[in-house]
């Protein structure tokens, strides 16, 4: 399955996160002599990077939990087999946690809005998701994480706390790369997984106007 021809790579998406101060997985575009000296800890993820294909899981652009440096370079050839023009993305595998979404999207009555709700298998199972058009207060960032019932994650479900505050910050900055960044149709952070203190985006997609 095919990205909208707008679409950026998830490196590339990831590069302009980052510049924003959002923080993300460590990745690296290695090439295959550079496999043996990653500054990267096991086990590891192997994704196909094109603004071509957004959908990886789905057409078998994703190995996880690659555990020894022969598996990475077995799973390397076989993306890059089978999706000759990409490149691939190799980053750590992440502590598991609690997951969010965080996005933006176009309505066609509001325009640009923002979205949070329970993230990763459970975005889709619970359709659990709070909007706000652009731009958003930190009033309501808050009322944000009340509606959803990832509001539990930050109030101590089952021992754990997740961090509030860096929450709301990624919310609002979220929101300001839609006023700030012309073109931008919409944001996919999915998941995000919530620590106590910070939070890690794990994928990430960026669509531009025109897509």
């Amino acid at each position: 399955m095919e990205g909208p021809p707008n679409a950026l790579s998830e490196a590339k998406a990831k590069d302009l996160l980052r510049k924003r101060g959002i923080l993300t997985t460590r990745y690296v575009l290695p090439r295959r002599d550079q496999l043996g000296s990653l500054p990267l800890e096991y086990p590891l993820a192997v994704k196909v990077s094109s603004s071509k294909v957004l959908h990886k899981t789905e057409v078998g652009g994703v190995f996880l939990d690659v555990s020894t440096p022969e598996e990475l370079v077995m799973r390397y050839d076989q993306i890059r087999a089978k999706f000759p023009d990409a490149e691939v993305l190799v980053e750590s595998m992440e502590p598991k946690g609690p997951e969010v979404i965080i996005g933006l999207l176009r309505d066609k009555d509001f325009g640009l809005c923002v979205m949070f709700g329970m993230g990763g298998v459970m975005a889709e199972l619970y359709k659990d998701v709070s909007f706000r058009k652009l731009p958003i207060s930190r009033k309501d960032a808050e009322e944000m994480l009340e509606e959803s019932k990832a509001s539990a994650f930050f109030e101590g479900f089952r021992g754990f706390v997740a961090d509030r505050e860096a929450t709301l910050d990624l919310l609002q900055e979220v929101s300001r790369m839609g006023t700030d960044m012309k073109g931008l149709e919409q944001l996919d952070l999915n998941p995000v997984i919530l620590r106590e203190k910070g939070y890690v985006v794990v994928d990430a997609k960026i669509v531009l106007e025109g897509a």
